[in-house]
């Protein structure tokens, strides 16, 4: 019995001796711990990144939060690249302004048997030190010049202020064409002293932005709205491309040559006559212009209730009939028919030259009255400057072309319409009648000049107010006027587009 114990007892200190050196064992290694740590690095678990690190400074969270912050990250990973026993290599790949990337390590030690970061703030990066930042610096990408169609600048204070409404609305419209993308630096800073550049990100610079306006143009259609003392416009087109030459509004403010939507009075009477040449009819053709004609139960009646009897369709449109225009919709065209025509001369479409601009309208007509009174663009029609002045250059061209400010390929695809032979060469015949022998013969125009006045009635009442009109052509250049509420086309606008005109025969 006695040696049986003294046997066990002699193997008990044997036992707890080997227990011993199992809890005395440093546990893990120091790559698994920053595995870990780089693992919370990655997902700003910042308590976690504590945790494993061995008397953390009181400022600690706040050193991996002002790096994220400071270098304006948006993302970040952490990887481990090589292992000794005390040092843990690791590779950062940093996501923001600047896509950086750079190469660090982690010093670990044996910490109360486990492994433990030893941190500092080369920790975070190995520039870094006590008193040192990291830091984006953005620099602003300059911002591409917008130019006229020779090259001048046009996005300057001393630009026009017509001009300024349009580069604003091409700011806004290519403003990622323009501004480009901005450049970024990473830098190491001591308070706002720059220490030294670390990386860099190369600014994509914007492209510039040419545009149609030709400031010659323009310079006379502002000139020829001067004496206009109620608020107008004037746009000029470049039949053989559409492109546009001119933009004037006065006043300031509003750009109603492209924005504005006004009944367009006689100078529709440009899209019914087509519609009626389209369908058979020549310019040679009797029509009757009495002085009044009940259409639909309607009156309609002429300026000043003029009788102009039985004469040639080339005459009643020189001469502006209502009543030969609007009878001849109703028996030969139809509302169907008419809403085809103007369609093909820009109405109802999308407008997109570069800015802003608003669709001409057509709607259907309702009865005989609303198709009488569309057809000598009253009643629902509405349209802008800028597509009226697409309708005289439709005739100046012979192909009706959507208007653009900019490149054509920066715009939708679109095709030039390809107007009827027999109306271009009728139509051609009819507008110059206007200047010379028609409503607008009384004022002096430049030789070649086509057009045709408007009397737009807007408002109610028994004698209510009238737009002033006035469009034309006269060679590669098209043009449209506007005053509201000015009166006749006849009195107030066709002088506009004569100033205008003869303006561009007079400059150098």
């Amino acid at each position: 019995m006695k040696r049986k114990y003294l046997v066990a007892a002699a193997l008990v200190p044997v036992v707890v001796i080997g227990v011993g050196a199992w809890a005395l064992r440093t546990q893990g290694s120091a790559e698994e711990t920053a595995q870990e740590f780089l693992a919370a690095w990655t997902r700003q678990d910042y308590p976690a990144m504590r945790a494993l690190t061995v008397e953390p400074p009181r400022d600690f969270d706040r050193w991996y939060q002002r790096f994220r912050t400071d270098l304006k990250l948006s993302g970040a990973t952490f990887k481990i690249t090589g292992s000794t026993d005390s040092k843990v290599s690791f590779h950062a790949t940093l996501d923001g302004p600047v896509d950086w990337a750079y190469d660090g390590s982690l010093a670990l030690v044996e910490h109360e048997r486990t492994w433990r970061v030893k941190w500092s703030p080369a920790a975070v990066n190995p520039r870094l030190k006590p008193g040192l930042r990291l830091k984006t610096v953005l620099v602003k990408a300059e911002q591409a010049p917008i130019l006229s169609s020779d090259g001048t600048r046009i996005d300057t204070a001393d630009t026009p202020g017509s001009v300024q409404q349009l580069v604003e609305g091409l700011k806004e419209k290519y403003a990622s064409r323009l501004t480009g993308t901005s450049s970024a630096r990473v830098d190491l800073v001591r308070g706002t002293e720059q220490v030294a550049t670390l990386a860099t990100a190369k600014a994509e610079a914007g492209r510039e932005l040419r545009t149609t306006i030709d400031l010659g143009v323009h310079r006379a259609a502002a000139a020829a709205l001067e004496k206009v003392d109620k608020p107008a416009s004037l746009v000029a087109l470049r039949p053989s491309t559409g492109e546009i030459l001119a933009v004037a509004n006065k006043p300031g403010g509003f750009n109603r040559a492209l924005l504005g939507h006004y009944p367009p009075g006689s100078t529709f009477k440009v899209v019914t006559a087509s519609a009626l040449i389209a369908d058979g009819m020549t310019a040679g053709e009797r029509v009757p212009c009495p002085a009044e004609q009940n259409i639909g139960g309607f009156p309609f009646h002429n300026a000043g209730f003029e009788d102009y009897g039985t004469i040639a369709l080339r005459e009643a449109f020189a001469h502006s009939c209502n009543t030969t225009f609007g009878k001849l919709s109703v028996d030969r065209l139809g509302g169907r028919r008419l809403a085809s025509v103007a369609a093909s001369f820009g109405f109802g479409g999308p407008v997109d030259p570069g800015v802003p601009a608003v669709r001409a309208r057509f709607p259907d007509p309702k009865d005989d009255t609303d198709l009488a009174s569309a057809s000598i663009g009253q009643g629902r029609v509405l349209t802008s400057p800028l597509n009226m002045a697409t309708v005289a250059a439709a005739i100046a061209d012979g192909s009706w072309r959507p208007p653009r400010l900019v490149d054509a390929d920066l715009l939708p695809a679109a095709q030039p319409r390809k107007l009827e032979p027999a109306v271009v060469q009728a139509l051609r015949t009819l507008m110059p009648a206007v200047v010379v022998e028609g409503t607008a013969s009384a004022v002096s125009f430049p030789p070649g000049t086509a057009g045709k006045t408007g009397t737009a009635e807007f408002g109610s009442g028994k004698e209510p107010p009238t737009h002033s009109w006035f469009i034309g052509y006269r060679g590669d250049l098209a043009f449209s006027v506007i005053v509201e509420g000015g009166g006749t086309g006849a009195a107030v606008a066709a002088p506009v587009a004569s100033r205008f005109l003869t303006g561009l025969t007079a400059a150098p």
